[in-house]
């Protein structure tokens, strides 16, 4: 479940963008989201927050995500995550993540520290407690602080149906070249009404999680706030529905075609 939604944390929101002040969030931006498995059976809920903080002197955004599964599904196989990111306000450089997981007993408890100017990630393993230092690309980007980069950084006025959009991202213990197609418009039904969206589809790794490489899709509303609306996934065993279910904190106006 964190997966599908972190991983879709990356491609939710595009808008060129270059000054702070222009840019598609800012502190205060909260969303909640409702996960459904095989499009009935309530599977958890995940959250998104924005905030202000400071690294070294540094004035960053601290976003925070957690996931958690809930009704039957927490009493068979129980998930509680939540990955932190801290990234400079102006660049979207990611100066730390923090990756804490327990997914029905596999657990994780990560911590990277990012020196941009080297093109290091210094890992911090606090579970096996090992530490690492491993190389990576210029500007690289965490699973969070993509999200957030694409949101400002992506000029969807250029995109043509079909294109695809790479970005160097790092995940875990290793550099990752992550991929999405634009798959053009599309007016959805949400909870708030009908909203004009923009559809992408992820390229993520196939085996214990994904049918196949090309098993999400998403949808994020085609306004400057560029919020994530929907995402679908195909999973190896049924499939899992993310939905939008509440937010707060948008810096410009939620367009809404139609109210229910």
């Amino acid at each position: 479940m964190k997966r599908i939604l972190l991983i879709c944390i990356a491609v939710m929101s595009m808008q060129m963008t270059s000054a702070q002040q222009d840019s598609a969030f800012t502190a205060g931006e909260w969303f909640k989201f409702k996960m459904s498995y095989s499009n009935w059976l309530k599977a958890g809920n995940a959250t998104l927050t924005v905030k202000d903080a400071k690294i070294d002197n540094k004035e960053v955004y601290h976003v925070v995500g957690k996931g958690w599964t809930t009704g039957m599904i927490k009493w068979f196989f129980k998930v509680k995550d939540r990955y932190e990111s801290y990234f400079d306000q102006d660049s979207i450089r990611p100066y730390k993540f923090v990756r804490n997981i327990d997914e029905g007993g596999h657990t994780k408890d990560l911590e990277i520290d990012f020196d941009q100017v080297n093109h290091k990630a210094h890992i911090n393993n606090k579970k096996k407690k090992t530490k690492k230092v491993i190389d990576t690309k210029p500007n690289i980007q965490d699973m969070v602080s993509t999200f957030y980069y694409l949101r400002n950084n992506l000029e969807i006025g250029e995109l043509k149906v079909g294109d695809e959009v790479k970005i160097d991202m790092f995940f875990d213990e290793e550099n990752y070249g992550f991929k999405l197609k634009y798959l053009g418009e599309e007016t959805i039904e949400t909870e708030f009404g009908n909203i004009e969206s923009l559809k992408f589809r992820p390229y993520v790794m196939a085996g214990r999680v994904f049918k196949e490489e090309e098993s999400l899709t998403l949808w994020v509303s085609k306004d400057k706030n560029k919020v994530p609306l929907r995402i679908k996934a195909d999973l190896a065993v049924g499939s899992l529905r993310a939905d939008l279910e509440a937010f707060k904190g948008l810096k410009h106006p939620f367009k809404i075609v139609v109210n229910n």
